[in-house]
C-alpha cells in the first residue's frame, strides 16, 4: 500500500520567527499522533529557502519531513540567486518541489530545465516532487490530458526504471491554484489514473503501483477527504492552508477511505 504524502508548500511567506512558531503549532497538533500517522502517511513542509535553517531546527526530533520549493541542477557554480542540491542536503532537506506551475508560468521554466532538476534530485537521493498541470485555456479546450502527459513524459526523460519509484508526481491544475476552485474528486482521479497508466506503460506495473501521485489545487480541510479517498490520489500538495496549523493538521489527518 502506498503511503499518503501530505506536503505543505509555504511559497513566499513568513519570517524566521513566524516560521518557527508555525512549526511549533503544527507539532503541537501532530506530534501526539505521530505513531498512528506514520502507519499510512508522511508529512512534509517546504518553506522558502532562506527559512530552511530555522525550520530545520524547529523540526528537530519530529517525524515531519523538510522539503524545498525549488533548486538548481548544478552542485555549484556562478549561478547568482540559485540554491544547489548539496546546500539543501546540508540542512536535512529530503524532498524538493520541481516544476510547480508558478515556476513554469511566472518564471518560464521549461520542461527541459525541470527535467535536469529532477535528475539532479535523484542523483543526490532526494525525492523530487514533479508538478504537472494544465492552464484554464488548456482545460476548457479539452487539452488537459495531452498537456499533463507531455509534461510528465518530458519530466521523466532519462529517469531510470529503478529511480522512478523514488519520485512523486503532483497533479496541480493551474486553474485551481489559489483560486478557490478545485478539480472535483472524479476529475482529479481521472487525471491521476492516466498519469499512473503512462508510468505503467513506460516502467511496468510494479513501479506504477509504487509511485505516489498527489493532488494540488486549493486543497483545504473541507475537500481533502473526498480527494485523498480516491484510489489513485496519494496525498496532497497544500498551499495556503498549510500556513494555518489547525487547517494543515486537519488535512494531514484526512480520512483516506
Amino acid at each position: 500500500m502506498r503511503k499518503k504524502l501530505i506536503a505543505g508548500n509555504w511559497k513566499m511567506h513568513l519570517l524566521p520567527v513566524g516560521a518557527r512558531a508555525l512549526v511549533e503549532r503544527i507539532r503541537a497538533e501532530l506530534d501526539p499522533l505521530a505513531a498512528t500517522l506514520a502507519k499510512d502517511r508522511e508529512v512534509m513542509v517546504a518553506p522558502p529557502d532562506i527559512l530552511i535553517p530555522a525550520v530545520a531546527q524547529a523540526l528537530a526530533g519530529s517525524s515531519i519531513l523538510l522539503g524545498a520549493q525549488n533548486m538548481h541542477f548544478e552542485d555549484k557554480g556562478a549561478f547568482t540567486g540559485e540554491v544547489a542540491p548539496p546546500m539543501l542536503l546540508a540542512y536535512g532537506v529530503t524532498h524538493v518541489i520541481l516544476g510547480h506551475s508558478e515556476r513554469r508560468h511566472i518564471f518560464h521554466e521549461t520542461d527541459d530545465l525541470i527535467n535536469k532538476k529532477v535528475l539532479a534530485a535523484i542523483h543526490h537521493r532526494m525525492t523530487p516532487i514533479l508538478c504537472v498541470g494544465e492552464t484554464q485555456d488548456e482545460h476548457d479546450s479539452g487539452r488537459a490530458l495531452d498537456v499533463v502527459l507531455r509534461q510528465l513524459q518530458r519530466g521523466l526523460e532519462g529517469v531510470a526504471d529503478d529511480h522512478v519509484t523514488r519520485m512523486a508526481i503532483a497533479y496541480e491544475p493551474v486553474w485551481a491554484i489559489g483560486t478557490g476552485r478545485t478539480a472535483t474528486p472524479a476529475q482529479a482521479e481521472a487525471i491521476h489514473g492516466a498519469i499512473r497508466g503512462a508510468i505503467l506503460e513506460r516502467y511496468g506495473r510494479e513501479r506504477a503501483d509504487t509511485v505516489r501521485i498527489i493532488y494540488g489545487g486549493s486543497v483545504n480541510d473541507e475537500n481533502v477527504d473526498s480527494l485523498v479517498s480516491k484510489p489513485d490520489i496519494d496525498g496532497a500538495l497544500v498551499g495556503g492552508a498549510s500556513l494555518k496549523a489547525d487547517s494543515f493538521a486537519r488535512i494531514v489527518r484526512a480520512r483516506t477511505r
